[in-house]
């Protein structure tokens, strides 16, 4: 029976490009939705772009055109990039449209209703030069437990703690440079704390991953207990989003219309294309809606999202698949190495998406863990496994069934290896279900494997050289059962390369592969076309062209004439001589262990070897940014006259360097090739 089913990716924000880390989310829904319609099932994609927000009203702002034009700007970019990688979406659409407005609307009244919304007067900081009161992430100043500088408006990356932005020493707004002033205004907040027992619930009814479930569980607090807070869902004006019913000047934040981006994206759809809307999400709705996410916003989609569901009358997700980030050769993207890849700086260079598709889900198993990509490894797999496998079949036969028998096949039935090949189907499937490509791509290259081994052993090259009748069919029966193999791997594949198994559906002149034509085989004299070469292996040197491209992206980008830093005290614009500089004992550290500090969120416990006898224990406000393992071995820059600081995890020892502001961060800073540990940085 076939299924009904809506699928989402996460909205990407409206105020950059789309990168190969935002790749991994919309790469693996892709293969998912394409095995899904392979099925026979109903199945609608929908995305859009998450276009609210105060970074939007400011870049808009300082490009001078409105937000309007920005991200009309930056929608057809996305879209083109989605497209040449071929993510299919059924709807792509924009959180800035009537309907979302409209559906935003009615949520907050029916939340209001259930007696779910508050208001409560706060205080604020307020910038008195752009008239505009402040998000945390656009305060900063020093921080109050270590003193750190330069530190954003609700937690320091230095020393881990989290506080309010009222808290700050020296605080300045990172819009304008200006001393905040304090100001009370009054804002409306969904209650989310009287949702505890309901998402306690919901979280672990199998909607979440297990490691999800219990991530969220450490927010809700076990039976009994409430760590929840109420969600503030307003802004100030100006902002750029929804004004909320009867609210002048009033706005709802971003989180609380982005998620609703998916129903109204939909909605357009259906108006669109006659669907009911009600059908899919209507509180008795008996279709299944899932959300792919990163690990990221879990919290959104796993708390926020279903509670606001749940108290307005809508259907909540099936399940909430979530998934890791992406490190590039082992560490975070960089933009100094060049591994900070924009969709569009690889498809300049390695020119087929497909490659990149085919190396993801030969990493993703369904699980949240980090996937890495490896670029040696890369070139490697995808020349081993597509290439040198899977085309490879194709490449050996087909040209003696063109030359010899005008492009006819013989049957294959009864072959073993073609009816090996044919039995997987099921195992195969069960693993594109459950999002576990690397197990699918895995039991395919085996097919592959017994595939190439068959041909090696029929050896057709060397039947043709042979005379005779028995030999001629000998060699028609051997490429037509390899064929043949080549069709269902063709098949399998097709989630992952759908553009590829087009080209091949072609070249064979077969229709259209769906799940069900495994039972299907080439009969007596099916025709196929000349066999033209269908990919390239990947020469290294494009690889090593993309990432040069990518730094000198970087440095082009900061070689225009900067405009002066804010001025954030009488002081900040004073110079300091190099005899002050040489206070600050830099030295070249080694990180030979790292690991999570137990009851810290943000912490990390590095060990630091900088030449001495043993190793320094230094805390490092790191951990949102990186995986301990992922840490051991390298080399960083740290302060090591900075006198010891007794914390309540222990003695830190020194500091370790990282830069972040507002677009991203923190990036621990990396030496050089040749620095050593214990060398001095002067």
């Amino acid at each position: 029976m076939s299924r009904k089913i809506l699928v989402t990716s996460a909205l990407p924000y409206a105020n950059g490009s789309i990168h190969l880390g935002h790749l991994v989310e919309y790469i693996q829904t892709d293969i998912w939705v394409r095995f899904q319609k392979m099925q026979g099932n109903t199945v609608h994609y929908v995305c859009a772009d998450d276009t609210h927000g105060t970074p939007i009203m400011l870049r808009a702002e300082k490009e001078g055109i409105t937000p309007e034009a920005l991200i009309a700007k930056v929608h057809t970019e996305h879209f083109a990039d989605f497209s040449e990688f071929l993510v299919e979406f059924d709807n792509y659409y924009s959180t800035n449209s009537p309907e979302n407005k409209a559906l935003a609307s009615g949520i907050y009244k029916a939340l209001k209703a259930n007696g779910k919304i508050a208001t409560k007067t706060i205080e604020q900081f307020y910038d008195p030069v752009k008239n505009m009161f402040l998000p945390d992430r656009f305060i900063k100043g020093e921080c109050p437990k270590c003193h750190a500088k330069d530190q954003y408006g609700d937690s320091c990356e230095v020393c881990g703690a989290t506080y309010n932005p009222t808290e700050l020493i020296n605080p300045f707004s990172a819009v304008s440079g200006a001393a905040p002033v304090r100001k009370e205004t009054e804002h409306y907040f969904f209650k989310l704390s009287e949702c505890s027992h309901f998402l306690r619930g919901w979280t672990r009814s199998g909607t979440l991953q297990q490691e999800a479930a219990n991530k969220m569980n450490e927010w809700i607090g076990e039976a009994g207990e409430n760590k929840l807070s109420d969600w503030d869902i307003s802004r100030d004006a100006p902002y750029f989003g929804f004004e909320i019913p009867d609210a002048p000047d009033k706005y709802f934040y971003v989180w609380l219309d982005a998620p609703i981006g998916y129903m109204a994206s939909f909605k357009n759809l259906c108006a669109k294309n006659g669907l009911d809307f009600d059908e899919y999400w209507k509180a008795d709705s008996t279709t299944e809606l899932y959300h792919f996410i990163g690990k990221d916003i879990l919290y959104f989609h796993a708390l926020f999202w279903p509670a606001t569901l749940e108290y307005s009358g809508y259907r909540k997700p099936t399940q909430v698949f979530s998934h890791g980030f992406l490190t590039v050769n082992g560490e975070k993207m960089s933009k100094s190495r060049g591994t900070f890849i924009t969709a569009r700086s690889y498809l300049d260079h390695i020119k087929n998406p497909e490659y990149l598709r085919y190396y993801y889900a030969a990493k993703l198993n369904g699980s949240m863990e980090d996937i890495d990509l490896n670029l040696e490894d890369f070139v490697a797999r995808v020349n081993s496994d597509l290439v040198g496998k899977y085309i490879n079949i194709a490449s050996r036969t087909a040209g003696f069934i063109n030359k010899r028998f005008a492009g006819k096949l013989v049957s294959a039935k009864s072959h073993v290896v073609v009816e090996t090949i044919k039995a997987s189907a099921p195992e195969i499937a069960k693993a594109y279900e459950a999002r576990d490509y690397s197990r699918a791509l895995r039991e395919i290259m085996r097919l592959a494997d017994l595939a190439n081994a068959d041909v090696a052993e029929a050896a057709p090259w060397v039947v043709a050289k042979q005379e005779g009748d028995a030999a001629q069919a000998k060699l028609n029966a051997d490429c037509s059962s390899a064929l043949e193999m080549f069709r269902l791997l063709t098949l399998y594949l097709k989630p992952a390369l759908p553009d590829l198994a087009g080209n091949i559906e072609q070249f064979l002149n077969i229709a259209p592969l769906t799940w069900a034509s495994v039972n299907d085989s080439f009969a007596d004299g099916h025709a196929i076309n000349e066999y033209n070469h269908l990919i390239t292996r990947i020469d290294p040197k494009h690889i090593e062209a993309m990432t040069e491209a990518n730094k000198e992206t970087l440095q082009q980008s900061v070689a225009p004439t900067a405009q002066p830093a804010p001025a954030v005290s009488e002081n900040a614009g004073d110079y300091i001589s190099i005899d002050d500089f040489t206070k600050v004992d830099l030295r070249i550290a080694k990180i030979v262990n790292a690991e999570h500090v137990e009851g810290a969120e943000k912490l990390l416990c590095l060990s630091l070897d900088i030449g001495e006898e043993k190793p320094r224990q230094v805390f490092a406000g790191i951990k949102s940014a990186y995986d301990p393992v992922t840490l051991v071995g390298r080399l960083t820059v740290m302060v090591a006259n900075l006198a010891p600081r007794k914390m309540k995890f222990g003695m830190s020892e020194g500091m370790v360097l990282a830069a972040s502001d507002e677009r991203g961060g923190p990036f621990i800073l990396s030496p050089d090739v040749g620095a050593e540990a214990g060398m001095r940085v002067k």
